[in-house]
Parts: structure tokens; C-alpha cells; sequence
């Protein structure tokens, strides 16, 4: 089978690569020339806003999975939704099968974050066209170049004690990196997912600064925190510029979605993609052990 993944270099993008071509034949799209790698993985450069490049790249392909997103411009919103429209205009032309997109969990009651709206309008212009979609909606995805994983792991690293607003109260179930793409990876082409929408999350519920203790539990921490009422999203966005690697036109739009709780209330997608979820501990040790040790310098290649 022909799956093509769009934002193929990015954090998912890199996990599911290999795992789909174990028994397919994989085009990987990104905005950048690329190396080739597996030899079941071919490259292709695509700009999602280009409809002529994107329905090239979608030539003869079955599948197409979106992991794009624009996090960083001020305008993320409206250039995810472009993106979004220009893949669901060129599927509909190549006559693809099936388009698998990961969104983000969040209570459909609430009123959700600027980061997680932009995820389900995402997700409805994908649905804009005759393609049916399958999505799957995850919290943070644990695992090294996951922005929202390498901001807390930086705060651990770099606070001896935090001063941290509600949201480190807020429940969350995020999910192992591996996991998400074993997630990705069983519904391409699974007859009972196309069309459906699912809830993603790993095998425990806890609140950030739980999640916070048991990261500086595995680096040997101990940091104070403290709750305050009055630290805004904003301010926290501002403030995580000073402490982490994460650029604030990331991080802003990241930090006022944690005021959402994401809690996986359909367990569905359990039941049709079986295996044994990876623990938060677990998945946190093997980000830690892969990522880069803090102030370590790059060598000279």
C-alpha cells in the first residue's frame, strides 16, 4: 500500500516513518529537501499551501496521514486552515482513499484554547471534501522534540522552584510517542476507522505538577513549587521564554491550551488497535536518555 505522510520530518512524523514502512510503501512530504533513508521511505518536497505540489505528491497514494501544523506564526490558525483545505481539494482530485489526521483532545463543552480550536477546524477542513477522515485525538505526545514535553522537562532542569499558575492542576493523559504512531499506523487503511473520530491517550490520568514531580524524580530533582491564581497564560508564555528552548510564539498558544483538561473518554480505538501501552515513567526516561543533556554543547560534525 501507498501511504504518504504530510510533515513527515516532524516529532511524529520521524516515530511513524519506520513503523509504517514495515509493510508499505511510504511517501514522506515535507516543505524541505530531505535524505533518503528506509529504503521503503520516499521523499518528496511539497508545500501544503502549493495545490499543484500537494496533489503531485499524492500520485497513486491510498493514504494520506497530516501531521502539519503552524505553530510559531501569528497567524497559525489561518494558515493551518489553508493547508488543511488544499489537502482536502487534492485527496478528493487523486481520489485517495482515506485521510488519518492527529488532532488534540479537549472537552467539546469547554471553551477551548486559540491552539486546540485551530485542531478541530483543522480537522473539520480536512472533512470539507469527499475523502473520508480519520482522526485521532491526543494530549501531549511524550517523547524528544515534542515541544510541550521539552518545555516541562526544561523547567525541571533549569528551576530549583517554579511559580506556576492553575493550569499545573489541569488533568492530562499524555501518551508515548511510539504509542501514537503504533495508533497512527493501525487505522491507515483499517476499514472500521475510516470516518471515525478517536480519543488517544496513555495508561494514566495526572495533573502537570504531577507530571512535573515524577520528571524531576527521574533527573534526581526536587524543585519547590508553588500555585499562584494570578499567573495568566500570557505571563506563563512570557516567563517560559526565559527557562526553556521553546520559542514564546510556540510556547504561548501550548501553555493556554493546558487550561483544557485532555482526558481520553473513548476507548475505542483501545479495543481496535491492541497492544500494551507504554507507562508515563517509561516514556519520560527514554525522551530524557534521547534527548541532549542540558547546556551540553553540539560537537563540530
Amino acid at each position: 500500500m501507498r501511504i504518504a505522510v504530510f510533515g513527515a520530518s516532524g516529532t511524529i512524523g520521524s516515530a511513524l516513518l519506520p513503523v509504517l514502512a514495515r509493510r508499505n510503501e511510504v511517501i514522506a512530504i515535507s516543505r524541505r529537501p530531505h535524505g533518503e533513508g528506509h529504503t521503503s521511505v520516499r521523499w518528496v518536497t511539497a508545500d501544503v499551501t502549493d495545490p499543484t505540489s500537494v496533489e503531485s505528491a499524492l500520485e497513486g497514494v491510498e493514504v494520506a496521514v497530516y501531521l502539519v501544523h503552524s505553530l510559531g506564526y501569528a497567524d497559525f490558525a489561518a494558515r493551518d486552515r489553508r493547508a488543511a483545505s488544499v489537502v482536502a481539494r487534492a485527496a478528493e482530485a487523486q481520489h485517495v482513499r482515506q485521510i488519518v489526521y492527529l488532532g488534540g483532545l479537549g472537552e467539546e463543552s469547554d471553551e477551548l484554547s486559540s491552539h486546540l480550536q485551530s485542531r478541530r477546524d483543522t480537522e473539520l477542513d480536512l472533512a470539507s471534501g469527499t475523502v473520508l477522515v480519520t482522526t485521532i485525538r491526543a494530549g501531549m505526545v511524550i517523547g524528544p522534540g515534542s515541544a510541550a514535553f521539552d518545555t516541562i522537562l526544561a523547567l525541571v532542569d533549569r528551576l530549583p522552584g517554579m511559580v506556576c499558575p492553575r493550569w499545573v492542576s489541569t488533568p492530562t493523559q499524555p501518551i508515548a510517542i511510539n504509542d501514537i504512531a503504533r495508533y497512527i499506523a493501525g487505522v491507515c487503511a483499517n476499514p472500521e476507522a475510516i470516518g471515525q473520530t478517536y480519543d488517544a491517550g496513555g495508561p494514566e490520568v495526572m495533573t502537570y505538577r504531577q507530571m512535573i514531580e515524577r520528571i524531576a524524580r527521574l533527573r534526581h530533582r526536587h524543585p519547590l513549587i508553588i500555585q499562584v491564581p494570578f499567573l495568566t497564560p500570557r505571563l506563563s508564555s512570557l516567563w517560559l521564554r526565559l527557562v526553556t528552548p521553546v520559542q514564546s510564539n510556540v510556547a504561548r498558544p501550548l501553555i493556554e491550551g493546558l487550561r483544557n483538561p485532555t482526558i481520553a473518554h473513548d476507548n475505542r480505538l483501545r479495543s481496535l488497535v491492541r497492544f500494551e501501552l507504554t507507562s508515563f515513567d517509561t516514556a519520560a526516561a527514554a525522551a530524557i536518555a534521547a534527548a541532549r543533556p542540558p547546556h551540553q554543547p553540539k560537537r563540530p560534525p
